[in-house]
């Protein structure tokens, strides 16, 4: 028996059925150890998601036993942990999810997967984080980590209630509950590490597309920068840098010189960093495939061959980083690559992505020879989450191997819960709409309660094309993530800030001003989070988690005590928003700057938050470098902060080459007195000035100039004095905001892809049905929401995919994209069956008619009756039309590609069952399906059923694509004429199977 195969036979063993888990204190007090019994504590891998493995094998003496113990049950080959909490309890984290902040009736599926265009129903992301946040009633916290690699369900469905379901054997970790969020996500980090200390200049703006494709056009998108005066640190390079795609190449004629062109960019103030995939092309001759091949790198397939799979270049082979040999090899060509000029790594399609295969990545089959350390050698089904994070590990130190006076910075579309030891992350290929806009917030707050502080979205949306609403709103708020960077794809219109009018780029300057002022801010967050395990930022209930009412808050998060409060309505600014603040004393301020794109910022009482002068780039010397602090008192009087200062880069920190200040405030005999309290650190204090500005209410502030390490003294005035000042700041800011140019609704920009991705769909819903349908673009159905199960079934985006139909047999004919109008509306609240008329111009006298209903007598199914009619045809055609072929075509989703198939039995009683691995499949004649086919997923339990008038459809065609499949109908191909037009009547429901 094999290595492989034996350690495979050992995890299955487990002496017990189902029952409660027995458990042992690990690390510190509060943290516990779950197994189902002490064979399985045995036979369980070795943990990759703690920094120290040992810390999660070996037991500590501890007094203290858990409050809460999840039962278990093995059954059908898979483990399944349950653990029940006190009604009230509110869930978070679960890692890179889209959709709600909390969490309860969700469910996911922790199994890396290239997701582009993902919406709010997609279960599986780019990372796996197999770990809940559970805030209990009382404010206190308990953490729970599924500590496997293998595809874990997260279901959360069950009030209350927290299930995992993997391949056995795996311990289950709580920590706590402790006192607070904060107090859980502390003692994670002790477990799982802190994130890495990131260099000062990647707090900076990034600047991103798919591609700037020449070093002239990077050199010009990095001026343009600099002349309109909008702050930024970062321009990245795609894929196309490469020649031919090649990993650790440069194109020699768009690219020919890239020393040279760093050595521009950092003249100007600006960092480069470029993209290194883990599909290397398969090609003799190419160095890093030679190399590879020479070191045995590469992942093999379950008979021993190399394994070759589709990504940019064509066929790749892809490197095993489980095995050390393979850590070192490519760390190695990083250290060599970054003698170019490289300042930081973009690691993608590190799931990995495999284009065209249906499962979008490599089999499970496939073998990985990985170090005992890691779990030994083992099939692709064990490492395929954390093949990102490894890849990431091997990239980080490579850039350390570079320079050890440098930090790395490096960032991973892919990821596994520690991947934040390594690498910065963001939240893949999103879509410009305002949904995605709005759920850009939740998911940065999940990431960094999931233990991974440096995220962002791709500001303005990657997929599509953003209209300056959107953007400038996006970039508003998005100046104050974390990871601030805004990226687009190929073939959409400009995205840079200056892209989108005067308006949008107005607000965009002031955007980024605004972070630029509290980097010192953001990067001493960023210290206490390395050095503590602290939130950068936070939902709005950590202010108070004992407040049912913020828990639920999505449009708004903490940066320390700094709340950013951020509209995500088109047709509501920041101005007009209805705030619900956490308990306790809140005072906004500005920079002088409100707008209603802007969000408002809050400062929380009883804190001083520091603020840097005005700046360009990180890096820039400014005359003044002036200190501000921004200080707010509590109830008290009283006001604390901190401020941590060192080069900004390098690891002198960790030998004491930093300057931490504790700063007070406190009112005493109508004087504040601004003072520092505590320093820790050998740097000495710079000479500067330092300017205090106090809240009092409604953006009105003291000011008071002094030298920074002296002691600073505000009087206060009367309170009829502070009166005033608090109504000629409210009266300003009137003016102000009435006195500013807002950016122009214009929601329809023309481009190659998402032209007009910022309409309102058309929303049908009724019985088991949520259907959404956008008729200015082919009136495509773009969502298709089974209720009872919560299933998207349809993938989709506003310009392609979802249900689409055609009027001929090629693909995307005439239907496809015209605007269709509404004939007719009929609403359920009306009286009426819930349906929508809706009608196509296809040209030559024909017109595309189609008929949503969900009928009143039967609300489980939702049926579509389409024609294609003529209405116009001229005398000397005969009255018939061209050649017309009406086809049907959906695009399903497929949340298990591997656990899906289509079932039915044809005209001929022979019963068919169709697989992924089959390919496309055409049927017609007595083969046809006779009037319905089921698309099962065995995973869920559920199959939807696709029934239609078997004499409309004269041919069936299944068609398997990346994580989709389509399910055609086809009509006969003839011409049409006003007495003979072409139909098609079917329907859709869903069924446990």
């Amino acid at each position: 028996m094999s290595k492989m195969a034996d350690s495979e036979v050992k995890a299955a063993t487990s002496n017990s059925t189902a029952g409660k888990m027995i458990f042992e204190p690990i690390l510190e007090d509060g943290i516990f150890r779950f197994d189902c019994s002490a064979n399985d504590r045995d036979a369980v891998y070795p943990s990759l998601s703690f920094i120290n493995r040992n810390n999660r094998d070996i037991p500590i003496m501890s007094n203290k036993v858990p409050l809460y113990i999840p039962s278990f049950e093995c059954l059908l080959g898979q483990q399944i942990v349950k653990l029940e909490l006190p009604v009230g309890t509110s869930f978070y984290g679960t890692g890179e999810v889209s959709g709600q902040l909390e969490r309860t009736g969700k469910r996911v599926f922790a199994w890396n997967t290239d997701a582009y265009g993902y919406g709010l129903e997609t279960t599986s992301l780019y990372q796996s984080h197999p770990w809940v946040l559970a805030v209990l009633p009382n404010g206190e916290a308990l953490g729970i980590l599924a500590d496997t690699t293998k595809r874990c369900e997260i279901d959360l469905r069950i009030e209350c209630k927290i299930q995992f379901i993997a391949p056995p054997s795996f311990p289950v970790i709580t920590f706590g509950p402790f006192p607070s969020p904060s107090a859980v996500l502390v003692s994670l980090s002790h477990a799982i590490g802190t994130v890495f200390m990131p260099p000062k200049w990647s707090l900076g703006y990034h600047q991103c597309r798919w591609s700037y494709d020449s070093e002239e056009r990077v050199l010009e998108i990095a001026r343009k920068f600099r002349e309109k005066g909008i702050p930024c640190d970062v321009i990245w390079m795609d894929i196309d840098y490469m020649d031919g795609f090649r990993c650790f190449t440069f194109d020699k004629e768009r690219f020919p010189d890239p020393k040279s062109l760093v050595k521009d960019l950092h003249h100007i103030g600006f960092k480069a960093i470029w993209m290194l995939d883990p599909g290397i092309k398969y090609e003799e001759g190419y160095f890093v495939c030679d190399s590879g091949s020479k070191h045995d790198a590469w992942i093999q397939k379950a008979d021993g061959t190399c394994f070759v799979g589709n990504v940019w270049p064509g066929p790749c082979v892809f490197p095993d980083f489980t095995q050390s040999k393979v850590h070192a090899w490519w760390a190695n060509l990083v250290k060599d690559f970054i003698s170019n000029g490289v300042d930081g790594i973009w690691n993608d399609m590190n799931e990995p992505a495999i284009l065209k295969a249906v499962t979008k990545t490599m089999p499970k089959s496939n073998v990985h020879r990985g170090d005992n350390e890691l779990g030994g050698c083992q099939s692709h089904a064990h490492y395929h989450n954390v093949y990102g994070m490894l890849m990431a590990r091997s990239t980080y130190e490579g850039m350390e191997l570079a320079d050890k006076n440098k930090r790395p910075f490096v960032l991973t579309r892919a990821g596994f819960i520690g991947s934040q030891r390594y690498a910065a992350t963001w939240t893949g290929d999103n879509v410009s709409n305002w949904g995605h806009l709005h759920m850009s917030i939740p998911m940065i707050l999940q990431l960094g309660l999931s233990g991974q502080p440096v995220a962002g979205p791709d500001i303005g949306g990657f997929a599509g094309n953003a209209t300056p609403k959107l953007f400038g709103r996006w970039m508003g708020f998005g100046a104050m993530f974390p990871f601030c960077r805004g990226h687009s794809e190929t073939g959409t219109i400009n995205h840079e800030p200056w892209s989108f009018g005067e308006e949008c780029e107005e607000v965009c300057r002031l955007a980024l001003k605004r972070r630029y002022r509290l980097i010192p801010h953001i990067y001493t967050l960023f210290y206490m989070a390395h050095t503590r395990g602290t939130a950068v930022a936070a939902p709005a209930f950590f202010a108070d988690p004992k407040d049912p009412n913020l828990r639920t808050l999505e449009n708004c998060f903490l940066l320390g005590p700094l709340l950013v409060y951020a509209s995500t309505m088109p047709d509501l600014g920041s101005d007009k928003l209805q705030l619900v603040l956490p308990k306790g004393i809140w005072l906004s301020f500005d920079f002088d700057d409100s707008h209603p794109d802007l969000p408002a910022l809050y400062l929380q009482g009883g804190y001083i938050i520091p603020l840097g002068p005005p700046l360009q780039h990180v890096g820039e010397s400014n005359p003044s470098d002036d200190l501000t602090l921004i200080v707010a008192l509590d109830e008290h009087e009283k006001a604390k902060g901190i401020l941590f200062e060192d080069d900004g880069d390098g690891y002198g920190f960790t030998k004491g080459e930093y300057l931490l200040t504790h700063y007070i405030a406190e009112l005493e005999s109508s004087v504040v007195t601004v003072r520092i309290s505590e320093t820790e650190g050998l740097w000495k204090r710079p000479n500067r000035r330092l300017h205090v500005q106090l809240l009092i209410g409604d953006g009105a502030m003291l000011h008071m100039w002094g030298i920074d390490g002296e002691v600073l003294q505000i009087e206060m005035p009367s309170e009829i004095e502070v009166s005033k000042l608090v109504s000629s700041s409210k009266e300003h800011r009137r003016l102000h905001l009435e006195s500013i140019k807002l950016i122009p609704n214009v929601e329809d920009v023309s481009g190659h892809k998402g032209g007009e991705l910022s309409g309102t769909p058309i929303v049908l819903q009724s019985g088991d049905w949520s259907l959404k349908i956008v008729p200015w673009i082919g009136g495509r159905i773009i969502s298709m929401v089974h209720l009872p199960s919560g299933r998207q079934w349809l993938h989709s985006r506003f310009e392609i995919n979802g249900y689409e139909e055609y009027s001929g047999t090629e693909y995307r004919s005439a239907g496809c994209l015209e605007e269709y109008n509404v004939i007719q509306r009929d609403l359920e609240h009306a009286g009426e069956e819930e349906s929508l008329l809706l009608e196509g111009d296809i040209g030559g006298g024909l017109i595309l008619q189609r008929q949503i209903t969900i009928p009143k007598d039967n609300p489980k199914v939702f049926q579509i009756e389409s024609c294609i009619l003529v209405r116009n045809v001229g005398a000397g055609s005969g009255g018939f039309s061209r050649l017309v072929c009406l086809r049907v075509h959906p695009t399903f989703s497929l949340l298990h590609p591997t656990e899906s198939f289509i079932a039915f039995t044809s005209i001929n009683g022979s019963k068919q069952e169709v697989w992924p691995e089959s390919g496309e499949q055409l049927y017609e004649g007595n083969l046809l399906p006779n009037g319905e086919w089921m698309l099962i997923d065995k995973c869920l339990g559920l199959e939807l059923i696709n029934r239609f008038n078997v004499s409309n459809v004269y041919k069936c065609l299944i068609h398997w694509g990346r994580g989709t499949v389509n399910l055609e109908l086809w009509s006969e191909e003839r011409p049409a004429s006003k007495e003979s037009p072409l139909r098609i009547s079917h329907q859709y429901e869903v069924r446990e199977i």
